[in-house]
């Protein structure tokens, strides 16, 4: 047999054992998840004790009772230790109900943006696998809508753990043209942004989710390239900014969840951003890889610049993720970032916990675990960081909105 008839079998083998190791795990995942949450179950949000809505809302907690005694707003339902307890939804009734009653304390209560405050797209960015992009992203959208935004979390990830984790599971949820692709794509089979918006169990949080048919915006855009056609809607890069645009009245905030790759749709995501989060591990490796990101990036928006367009961002910033603040040679990664950078640096850093992963597993956040699920002192350091981490953001939101 020649040396060719040696390889192309080889490589047929090969294909043929990847072909049945993917038939193999996918079913095996299939079945795992049919006995974990069957077909017809869906991911509900617990509801929230008193004390937790004070926090969340800024109402005392008298005058919730009160309110509650008084028969005004929504009313709560009664556990059975008798302790009141509200859904995300009868808390944005309440933050309705306050912001009514109290106009001069109205952007208190409900954050909502007003006439003059632009759409805010935040971009969470590293082509390095491993640096919490989707994990950052999940918890800065339920943070946002917690707190009362309007939040749509777009998901641009082939993989779609952030659809998964919102609740739409790529391989058995989301069909033909319901991803991003379908608002983006260059043919005739485009359809308005909104047709792929989907609500989920998290009031104020709305999803367009991901799965592998995002992949085809990578193949497609180069063959139009080559054609030197930029079909409908703009040049390549411009597309996803002017869809997202679509929604402009409907959210405060969008969060992109992009891919681990430097792709198109991610250089539209960059250039879509009015702000941007580049999650960073701080290990020699992953910061060595964002250098390299930052270089790409770099020469990219060079590119974007020659076509007569240019960023927009309000901000930038990088954040420290699964940080282990006792670990030597991590401390000493940090320093050395806040050095090069200072303040472009987040203060908080988003620290390694077991509390996410143990959340993770049952397919949920920090902001969803029930109390008690997971160890009390465990659960409440890796809140209080993730906390933190999101407050600085909407910091970083409010402040380009020019609020105190």
């Amino acid at each position: 047999m020649s040396d060719i008839a040696v390889d192309t079998a080889l490589d047929q083998a090969a294909g043929d054992k990847i072909h049945r190791h993917a038939d193999i795990l996918t079913s095996q995942l299939q079945a795992m998840r049919a006995s974990m949450y069957p077909p017809e179950a869906k991911k509900t949000l617990r509801p929230f004790l008193t004390h937790e809505v004070s926090k969340l809302t800024s109402i005392p907690e008298s005058t919730l009772k009160l309110l509650s005694q008084e028969g005004r707003g929504p009313v709560p339902e009664r556990q059975e230790n008798n302790h009141r307890v509200y859904t995300l939804g009868q808390i944005n009734e309440l933050r309705a109900l306050m912001a009514s009653q109290r106009p001069s304390e109205a952007l208190r209560f409900l954050p909502h943006r007003r006439q003059g405050e632009h759409l805010q797209i935040v971009a969470i960015a590293n082509f390095k696998g491993g640096s919490a992009k989707t994990t950052t992203a999940l918890h800065l959208s339920q943070y946002l809508a917690l707190q009362g935004y309007r939040v749509l979390a777009v998901d641009l990830d082939p993989q779609a753990s952030l659809s998964a984790m919102l609740g739409a599971q790529p391989e058995l949820d989301i069909g033909p043209n319901e991803t991003i692709y379908a608002a983006v794509r260059y043919d005739e089979d485009r359809v308005p942004l909104k047709q792929v918006i989907r609500e989920t169990y998290f009031e104020g949080l709305h999803l367009i989710p991901g799965n592998l048919e995002v992949m085809e915006y990578e193949h497609e855009t180069p063959r139009i390239l080559a054609q030197r056609q930029s079909g409908a809607g703009g040049v390549f890069f411009e597309r996803l900014r002017e869809v997202l645009h679509q929604v402009d009245a409907d959210y405060d905030v969008i969060i992109l969840d992009t891919p681990p790759s430097l792709g198109f749709l991610t250089l539209g995501a960059i250039y879509a951003a009015t702000g941007m989060i580049i999650t960073v591990h701080p290990a020699m490796l992953d910061v060595a890889s964002m250098g390299q990101f930052l270089l790409m990036m770099s020469d990219l928006t060079g590119e974007i610049n020659k076509a007569g367009a240019s960023l927009a961002q309000d901000f930038l910033h990088y954040l420290i993720t699964r940080h282990d603040p006792i670990d030597r040679p991590q401390t000493g990664m940090v320093t050395l970032l806040r050095h090069l950078f200072g303040s472009d640096v987040l203060v908080p850093t988003a620290i390694a916990s077991t509390a996410i992963e143990a959340a993770g597993l049952a397919k949920q956040s920090l902001y969803e675990v029930e109390p008690g699920a997971i160890r009390r002192e465990t659960y409440r350091r890796a809140r209080d960081a993730m906390d933190e981490v999101n407050a600085a953001i909407t910091e970083l939101i409010t402040t380009s909105w020019g609020r105190p």
